[in-house]
């Protein structure tokens, strides 16, 4: 039967812990000077080496040649506390979510004043400290606060703030970190070349991202990956499927749909990526890791030399590509639609409902409000986006009038009813027929033009609030002559 990766490769001494040097180097200092205190408290979040550190901590406290920083390993006390060691009599591990009550505090109050039976110190190492009720903190403050010279208290917990103050002053307290992600990678990438595994450069940063800085999460996953392996080793395309992340193929559509606001493209990615099983949540989740890179390279444009990006060369091309082709305002609107809409994502009954109507925000940033939506817009003017698509719907749209019909000229305001009237009331007889000759002439123009531009779009002519009523041109010349009255 195989051992786990992450007890097989468990350092053994501080100089192995990766990614933890602000802790280890302190400690092995402290241990070379011999200013070694009584009571120490690892914190940190898991899978960061809080555990280990103690069990090289009390391993470098009991050795033959010690205490010293750097165990000997062939010592009874060594090889017992080693990685995959038996462990050693005066090394109590405890598991203080199930020995966290008063009553095992006072039974371990009671068996500590005992001496070690061969090593220099009896070594405690409570794990998950911070699950000990306040009552059973309170009965080891006195042992804590004053042991015997041959104690040692070790408290490892990944929620400091709940370890009681007076405790926590006693001791000597080392946050741990999350690991680094180049500095993770490079421990994957030593682990396969000592198992002898081909992998992948690309499928690494996956089993980073998966582990979230924790090295024992990350070794649980890669060993996951290598129980299924094949001959060619850890492919991406498997770590894609196994650890259910979105193909960087389905990405690089999306965002060029979204850089060329071709909605259909979007949406029809949308239904693939449902179709084939994937989670609206985890796309959602992936894309936003997208727009995050995007956002750095469109912002900081040496960050794929700088090492800013750690992406392989033929990515980091596909993605300078889609940051200039989006500018830096729409990546980063894109980028808080779908921080926002994660957040509503949770328990939501509808969830490719809500992807889709993220993916239609970010189409149209003038359907939203505030000045993100506003430096969007305004982006897509400077690159000509808008504007050689307004040009576009124009010209197939629109079409031109014939070069042979002349455009009609401009009718000029005719003149009120009442005006008419008084006009005719106060001029004389002969100017009135005079007038009435020269309004014949004038009207047998307008009467051909308006036939003729009504003939011409079929359009009746609006009739407007003081103006007469169009007549027939038959009634019009009638009127216009002088025996017609």
């Amino acid at each position: 039967m195989s051992l786990a990766l992450y007890r097989k490769y468990r350092p053994g001494t501080f100089a192995e812990v990766k990614g933890q040097e602000h802790v280890t180097d302190p400690l092995r200092q402290a241990l070379r000077t011999r200013r070694i205190n009584h009571a120490y408290l690892f914190s940190g979040p898991r899978g960061c080496g809080k555990t280990s550190s103690a069990r090289i901590l009390a391993r470098s406290l009991n050795c033959e040649k010690g205490p010293t920083p750097d165990p000997c390993g062939v010592c009874e006390s060594c090889v017992a506390l080693a990685p995959t060691g038996p462990g050693h009599l005066d090394v109590i591990e405890i598991d203080a979510a199930s020995h966290g009550g008063v009553d095992d505090a006072r039974d371990l109050r009671e068996r500590a004043f005992f001496a070690p039976v061969s090593a220099r110190y009896k070594i405690y190492i409570i794990d998950e400290a911070h699950m000990v009720t306040r009552e059973g903190f309170n009965a080891l403050l006195k042992l804590v606060e004053e042991p015997p010279p041959h104690l040692k208290f070790i408290f490892a917990t990944t929620e400091p703030e709940k370890v009681i103050g007076t405790i926590k002053s006693r001791t000597h307290h080392y946050p741990f970190r999350l690991m680094p992600p180049a500095t993770l990678r490079a421990l994957l990438e030593e682990i396969l070349t000592s198992e002898s595994v081909p992998f992948e450069p690309n499928a690494l940063p996956l089993v980073v991202r998966a582990g979230a800085g924790s090295a024992r999460d990350s070794l649980s996953i890669l060993d996951q990956l290598l129980a299924g392996a094949e001959e060619d080793g850890i492919t991406y395309a498997k770590a894609v499927s196994l650890l259910g992340y979105t193909d960087g193929d389905l990405l690089d559509e999306v965002v060029n749909a979204f850089a060329a606001r071709d909605g259909a493209q979007v949406f029809r990615t949308v239904s693939r990526v449902i179709e084939g099983g994937h989670d609206p949540r985890r796309f959602a989740a992936d894309l936003l890791e997208r727009f995050r890179d995007l956002v750095i390279l469109a912002n900081v444009p040496e960050a794929a030399t700088s090492g800013l990006l750690d992406r392989p060369a033929d990515e980091l091309e596909r993605l300078v590509q889609q940051a200039a082709s989006m500018g830096p305002a729409e990546l980063t609107r894109a980028a808080e639609v779908f921080n926002a809409g994660l957040t509503e994502m949770r328990g939501a009954t509808s969830p490719r409902l809500l992807l889709e109507l993220m993916c239609a925000r970010v189409l149209l940033p003038g359907a939203a409000e505030g000045e993100g939506a506003l430096l969007a817009r305004l982006e897509r003017l400077e690159r000509g986006g808008a504007v050689a698509q307004m040009a576009a719907r124009s010209a197939g749209s629109v079409a031109a009038p014939p070069p042979s019909s002349p455009p009609p000229p401009p009718s000029s305001p005719s003149p009120g009813p009442s005006a008419g009237a008084a006009g005719t009331s106060m001029a004389p007889p002969d100017v009135q027929q005079g007038s009435g000759s020269a309004s014949s002439s004038v009207a047998g123009p307008a009467s051909t033009v308006s036939s003729g531009s009504a003939g011409a779009d079929d359009w009746p002519e609006p009739a407007r609030p003081g103006r007469p009523a169009a007549q027939p041109a038959a009634a019009q010349a009638a009127a216009a002559q002088p025996g017609g009255a």
